[in-house]
């Protein structure tokens, strides 16, 4: 199949390349529209108690938790002057009611706890128009610029403003890692190739790969919400994949035409092996990220859906339009040399070279490199046990966002939090206002007030049949004694007739984790199912899927028991330059996990496809590995490298979820390739032997019918190479 499609290529390249050229002009005229269709938010489950809470609340009264926090401060005067107060009070009362469907400010709820220490600063409390995330956010952006006193300095906080300036950091961040990885990525595609001809074509694939994304992300955001997070993974992961498959394209077609072949013959091997590896690499990377969709939330599910086009795309392009452009340039490829022209040489045989000597010293002692090497994975990973789940606040915002200052002003500036609590959403069977009603709403707010942990609890709303009782407390609204206390409110009985949903910030990260816990098994079952099955098909072995399996859950754990010690012990963070908040936000393990386990699936693929491609040369299980290393090894440990540039970039964010992703991708990259498939995987094999190639009779025949081959012509081709190999 493979083979046949190389030559195909090479009969249609020009109209191939005319076609390709086609879609990338359309795809940037109607791509380039997608930002306006995203969404800030989807981190709520939209079926959810607290969302339910949250709806009926919008319907009913303004909620209680408010959307946004404006602190207003003033040096000359304190709250106690008729003009500090005429000057607020003035500027929140000339907001539309149609978006600011709440306010409470000092003067209404005479609360201390809303004047700052020095009397100086005042904060107002606000609720705008919507009942989710994106709506509120549409809201705050009208209001945004309408919020400022002359004569005042005026900074704008709470979840809200704080939400849409994280994401103006991030489109920020993102164009500045595009710039700097570009040149970056080129000048090294420049030193692993030799020339500028061969190194820009995987950029090349890159940019098809955003532009095509983002065409493919804005026709879904015409039928779901998506996540404006989605292009920070669609920029970063399309460019790294398509580098690395266009690498190996690249480099695979420049070995075939040393060895001799041209034309369509070096395009048909190339296509039927390293095109055939990019497909099953592509294809297990998509399947792990469409595991995300699994999660009820719309930010994971964008995350799905731009990596999957990311690296879908990639592929496509890999395997029609990079060779296509190939067969054009043939010999080519490699103009526009850098290196100085020396005598042509015979190809360097495959027993020779660093790689393979390393292959085989390791293999010499495979027991002690897999036991040395499985010990520093698990040492990695036993700080994962300790991992703390934490919601995103403003303390992943620069020092410098006003959304972080104002966090830091209500710290240290005022006494107390009055603007928290967990509330009780009641919707009953009769008046909320009539004395029967009442009465029984007064009785069910004692009883929460007496639960463990609740430090009070009053009946703070009441309108037609539905009526709100808000409880508060001491404490983080997202620590674990938070959220134990909400469960605890829950299982208070509500008065006869009534149906009680707990909302507020402690409740929804409640339901966040909640659900988390709930899909995360099916997601994991889904991702192990598909991707053996996938292995299979390729290497035909019952085995070697199991180990690829096993080392990556390996390398992960190791990973997560780093960032664990990193971000959430603090480790590091002066050096990195973040400030530790002592958690972890639950969304990030999630989306890790998906992209690192597809991400370590793509080296393994590689790696193992060159294994199997001199197994079934030579016959020989460890001169297969030791060959297959050496043959592969540079390009593997390039690919790793040029993928940690735009991840490396992506750490340097201001916001702290992008550093922990950066950092969190360039540590699994490293690992994984250093750790598990240079030196883990060659020993592992060695202990296997012949038994890596391993299926009973039954699935042997499966394989032989359905398998991801390379293609009889390529396959006749090896057979004709096979030369004897000392064991």
């Amino acid at each position: 199949m493979f083979e046949g499609l190389g030559r195909f290529i090479h009969r249609g390249r020009k109209p191939l390349l005319i076609l390709t050229l086609v879609f990338a002009v359309l795809s940037g005229v109607y791509g380039v529209g997608v930002f306006g269709d995203m969404k800030p938010g989807g981190f709520e489950d939209p079926k959810s108690e607290s969302r339910k809470a949250a709806l009926l609340a919008e319907k009913a009264f303004p909620q209680r938790a408010p959307d946004a926090v404006v602190v207003y401060r003033s040096d000359d005067r304190t709250v106690d002057d008729p003009a500090f107060q005429k000057a607020v009070v003035g500027k929140i009362s000339s907001l539309p009611k149609s978006v600011v469907t709440g306010s409470a400010h000092f003067w209404m709820t005479k609360m201390p706890s809303q004047v700052s220490r020095d009397r100086h600063a005042t904060y107002v409390a606000m609720n705008l128009h919507g009942s989710d995330d994106n709506t509120k956010e549409e809201s705050y952006k009208k209001i945004k610029d309408k919020l400022d006193v002359a004569g005042f300095e005026t900074l704008r906080g709470g979840p809200v403003p704080t939400g849409h300036q994280a994401g103006e950091e991030i489109g920020k961040d993102l164009g500045a890692a595009e710039g700097f990885s570009f040149p970056i990525l080129f000048l090294l595609l420049v030193v692993v190739f030799g020339g500028l001809a061969a190194a820009s074509l995987p950029l090349l694939v890159g940019g098809l790969s955003i532009i095509g994304s983002m065409a493919v992300l804005r026709v879904i955001a015409q039928f779901t919400d998506v996540s404006v997070f989605a292009m920070s993974l669609v920029t970063i992961l399309g460019l790294a994949v398509a580098i690395d498959y266009g690498l190996l394209i690249v480099s695979r077609y420049r070995e075939e035409l040393q060895a001799g072949r041209t034309g369509a013959d070096a395009l048909a091997r190339t296509v039927a092996t390293a095109g055939r590896t990019v497909v099953v690499s592509g294809i297990t990377v998509a399947v792990a990220l469409f595991g995300m969709t699994f999660f009820p939330f719309a930010f994971l599910k964008s995350m799905a859906y731009g990596g999957v086009a990311a690296v879908v795309l990639s592929v496509f392009f890999s395997i029609i339009a990079l060779p296509a452009a190939l067969a054009v340039m043939g010999p080519k490829v490699n103009s526009l040399s850098l290196r100085r022209k020396k005598r042509a040489a015979a190809p360097k045989a495959s027993d020779e070279g660093a790689w393979f000597r390393l292959a085989h010293g390791l293999m010499r002692r495979p027991v002690a490199v897999a036991v040395v090497t499985l010990g520093v994975l698990l040492a990695l990973a036993i700080p994962f046990l300790r991992i703390e789940f934490g919601a995103n606040d403003a303390r992943q915002l620069p020092n410098t966002a006003e959304g972080r200052q104002v966090h830091n002003i209500m710290e240290k500036d005022f006494e107390g939090d009055g603007i928290k609590s967990i509330d009780s959403l009641l919707k009953l069977s009769g008046p909320a206002q009539s004395p029967e009603q009442g009465a029984a709403l007064q009785a069910y707010a004692d009883k929460l007030a007496k639960v463990p942990g609740a430090k009070g609890a009053q009946i703070s709303g009441a309108e037609g049949t539905s009526a709100r009782v808000s409880v508060t407390f001491d404490g983080v609204a997202v620590s674990p004694e938070a959220r134990d206390l909400v469960n605890d409110l829950r299982e208070v009985p509500v008065p006869d007739g009534a149906t009680a949903y707990f909302g507020g910030e402690t409740a929804v990260f409640d339901d966040t984790l909640d659900a988390l816990a709930d899909t995360l098994p099916w997601m994991l079952l889904y991702i192990a199912v598909a991707t053996y099955i996938l292995l299979f098909l390729a290497f035909g072995s019952v085995l070697l899927p199991l180990k690829a399996i096993a080392m990556n859950l390996l390398s992960l754990s190791a990973t997560f028991g780093i960032l664990v010690w990193i971000f959430q012990d603090g480790h590091l963070a002066d050096l990195i330059g973040f400030d530790p908040t002592g958690n972890i936000e639950p969304n990030m393990p999630i989306m890790l996990f998906a992209l690192i386990f597809g991400l370590s699936m793509d080296y393994e693929v590689f790696l193992v496809s060159r294994i199997r491609e001199q197994y079934d040369t030579l016959g020989d299980p460890t001169a297969a590995v030791a060959t297959g290393l050496q043959s592969i090894g540079k390009l593997i440990a390039s690919a790793a490298l040029l993928m940690c540039v735009p991840l490396a970039a992506m750490a340097t964010s201001g916001v702290l979820t992008m550093t922990l992703f950066g950092v969190g991708m360039v540590i699994a990259i490293l690992l994984d390739v250093a750790v598990v498939r240079i030196l883990l995987v060659p020993a592992v094999m060695k202990l296997m032997g012949r038994a890596s190639w391993w299926a009973p009779g039954p699935l042997q025949k499966l394989y032989a019918r359905y398998g991801i081959k390379e293609g009889d012509a390529a396959l006749d081709d090896a057979s004709k190479e096979r030369v004897p190999v000392a064991g």
